[in-house]
Order: C-alpha cells, then sequence, then structure tokens
C-alpha cells in the first residue's frame, strides 16, 4: 500500500478572523487565501490538504488523531495554543507524523510569552515572520522532508 498523498493543515484560535485581526501584524489576507495557497502548493507536488480551523482545543486535538489514517503529514499554525498547549503537543507527538510549525509573525521578536514554543520540539519544518507565504514554504519543505529529500 502506498503511502497517503495528503496533508492535514491545522490553524488554531483565532486565525478564522486573518484579514481583519490586526492586519498591521497578521496582513490582510484570510483564512480562505491561506487554504487556497496551501491547496495549491501541495496540488503542485502530488498533495490534497485537508483543512480544519477551531476556536476549540478539542476539534484540533481530534483532527490530528484522525490524520494517522489517512495523511502523510502536519502544517499547523497552533496560533496561541502554541505557547500554551502541552495537551496539542502531545497530540501531535502521539501521532508520529511529519509536522511543519508555521507562524504568519515573526513570534521570537514580539512580547516574551510568545517566543516558546510547545510545538517546536516536535515539528520538523520551522516558519516563522513570513506572512501567509510561510504557509507555501512549510508545505514545500514539508514535502520534501516526507518524499526523504530534506531532514527537516
Amino acid at each position: 500500500m502506498s503511502a497517503p498523498r495528503r496533508l492535514l493543515l491545522v490553524n488554531g484560535p483565532n486565525l478564522n478572523l486573518l484579514g481583519t485581526r490586526e492586519p498591521q501584524i497578521y496582513g490582510s489576507q484570510t483564512l480562505e487565501d491561506v487554504e487556497a495557497l496551501v491547496v495549491a502548493t501541495a496540488k503542485s507536488r502530488g498533495f490534497e490538504v485537508r483543512a480544519v480551523q477551531s476556536n476549540h482545543e478539542g476539534v484540533l486535538i481530534d483532527a490530528i488523531h484522525e490524520a494517522r489514517s489517512d495523511c502523510a503529514g502536519i502544517v499547523i499554525n497552533p496560533g496561541g495554543l502554541t505557547h500554551t498547549s502541552v495537551v496539542l503537543r502531545d497530540a501531535l507527538s502521539g501521532v508520529a507524523l511529519p509536522i511543519a510549525e508555521v507562524h504568519i509573525s515573526n513570534v521570537m521578536a514580539r512580547e516574551p510569552f510568545r517566543q516558546h514554543s510547545y510545538v517546536a520540539d516536535v515539528a520538523l519544518v520551522h516558519v516563522v515572520g513570513e506572512g501567509v507565504a510561510g504557509y507555501a514554504t512549510a508545505v514545500e519543505r514539508l514535502i520534501d522532508v516526507i518524499a526523504g529529500q530534506a531532514d527537516g
């Protein structure tokens, strides 16, 4: 049986407000723009995408668990859960899939509490501060890892 050719795209709390929430930090592109970019980038490499966004941690964890059966990797912007959720980190670790962590803003140059990521140690790919375009970078790098063309 061949490996699945699908990625799970996970966007955490408040990312549904992209385009209107603090555009000076997050830009004017919407979540729909993000999803379209990820789908197009993945499609160019022969992958499908299943996307989920939720403001509820349990919904995200359930989607991550479900990815074990039909996804080759996960691209995730955990939003504020990046800095608070051991449970989300454990879900990502538990599914044993390659993970790409992406953040629109440069969280390392922001408030001190944003500079710690519970996801960082389980992610193989990290893309920070590239705006929405960083999602495409994350997809490309993650697919390279999945294809054995990069270590992360």
